[in-house]
């Protein structure tokens, strides 16, 4: 049995996330349209491995999946086929086969994801799909300081839905406010894993910062249950830019 690895790009707008928590499930996700794809073109029942499920509306320019299968198919003609097949706003960007005990969930050490603000007074239309606008002055030095402060070990149920049953300790690694370019704000989170909108309520929180609706010291008060975070940010300026796994 052949172990695949791709590395996938997506955009989410019109999807119910990678894969759909409710019981009825969903076939308008991600995973639903590939793994839907992969059986009619392998007659295999398939189960499809991500590194991170990406909520309703989240894009993704770099998200890691793996499945077992038993076709003839090579890595290469699973990526063209799929390219062909999928729609337009799923790509497959690299495919190749690797050992059986490589698994994309279980094996990525870290994730990255990237949110995108336009600071300015005047959007750019072509972007108003994939970055938030806020013509508002903001207070980045603020922002960054409230950022600093989310990284290390800590529980982080206070900055998630709460419905993760199992630990809620997680580490950030990074937590980043940069300018990218004149009028462009990015914030950049690293972890080892994330709790279900968890990214979104942490940059929601780094927004109010930023726009002097609280102080950056509510981060170690949220983190404590003292304070309630902010309003999740919206997920259409949210992306999944980075998978990580050790090259041991």
């Amino acid at each position: 049995m052949k172990n695949i690895r791709m590395t996938l790009e997506y955009d989410g707008t019109n999807y119910q996330g990678w894969q759909h928590l409710s019981k009825k499930g969903s076939s308008n996700t991600i995973c639903g349209k590939i793994t839907d794809t992969l059986c009619k073109m392998t007659g295999d029942s398939i189960e499809l491995f991500c590194a991170a499920r990406t909520d309703s509306g989240v894009h993704a320019a770099c998200q890691t999946i793996s499945f077992k299968t038993n076709s003839t198919l090579s890595a290469s003609e699973f990526k063209l086929s799929l390219n062909q097949y999928l729609p337009q706003d799923i790509a497959v960007l690299s495919a190749e086969e690797v050992p059986e005990r490589f698994h994309a969930a279980l094996n990525c050490i870290s994730q990255t994801y990237t949110y995108r603000i336009q600071a300015r007074m005047i959007p750019d239309v072509f972007m108003r799909k994939y970055m938030l606008h806020i013509p508002e002055p903001i207070d980045v030095a603020a922002m960054a300081e409230g950022a600093s402060a989310i990284i290390g070990t800590w529980n982080f149920f206070s900055f998630s839905s709460g419905k993760k049953k199992k630990s809620t300790d997680k580490t950030v690694l990074r937590c980043e406010v940069i300018s990218p370019a004149d009028g462009e704000l990015h914030i950049i989170l690293e972890a080892d894993g994330f709790l279900h909108l968890m990214p979104r309520l942490i940059i929601g929180t780094l927004l109010d910062i930023g726009l002097g609706k609280r102080p950056p010291a509510c981060i170690p008060a949220i983190l404590s249950r003292k304070e309630a975070p902010g309003r999740p940010a919206p997920a259409y300026g949210l992306c999944l830019t980075g998978t990580h796994y050790s090259t041991s």
